[in-house]
């Protein structure tokens, strides 16, 4: 039974660096497609979720059953919970490592400037489009300025924080794609004897 978790969690690291290349490269693809020059405010809106939260979900799904594959087809509740939550937090390792610190910091260091001024941007054409008052567009860029200072303001006890909540969610995550993908079979077969 070691052999078979030892081959759940090779397996699981194994797959969880392509899921953390995956969402990388598709994050990097919704930043260059937010921060276009002439993009409509539904592309603004719609490029994210599609490709950050539509798409990754899919890709989940599929490298949850090439692990399930790869380890024989049969595991235990705990198995699949332990083998998800491996690939969930290796992925996101993953994407901390190329998204966040060699991206965001090295490649483009002006990212969340270029992304605050494209969400402005579109939002003055779409105000714009529906003929509000230049007042109007003035204040609310004002307030959108004002969000984006406090944001701008983040602690090493506030990123510990929200890390944490995250390796949460992934676990949370995990468990609920667990109960969807353990085995039936093996369960009752597990339950009976």
């Amino acid at each position: 039974m070691e052999n078979l978790n030892q081959k759940i969690r090779k397996s699981a690291v194994k797959y969880g660096l392509i899921l953390g290349l995956v969402t990388t490269a598709l994050s990097i693809i919704a930043f260059y497609t937010v921060t276009a020059p002439s993009i409509s405010a539904i592309l603004f809106i719609v490029a994210p979720i599609l490709l950050r939260l539509f798409i990754p979900m899919i890709v989940v799904v599929a490298l949850c059953f090439q692990v399930r594959k790869s380890v024989g087809g049969l595991w235990t509740f705990r198995q699949a919970t332990t083998g998800i939550f491996i690939m969930l937090a290796t992925a996101y390792v993953v994407e901390v490592l190329g998204k966040d610190l060699l991206f965001d910091k090295v490649i483009e260091p002006q990212g969340v400037e270029k992304t605050q001024q494209a969400a402005i941007s579109t939002k003055i054409a779409n105000m714009k489009s529906r003929s509000i008052a230049q007042a109007k567009i003035d204040a609310s860029i004002a307030d959108m300025k004002k969000d984006f200072a406090q944001k701008d303001t983040s602690t090493v006890g506030s990123v510990l924080v929200s890390n944490g909540y995250i390796v949460l969610f992934l676990f949370v995550f995990a468990l609920i794609f667990a109960s969807l993908l353990r085995n039936a079979v093996l369960v009752k077969a597990e339950n009976n004897g």
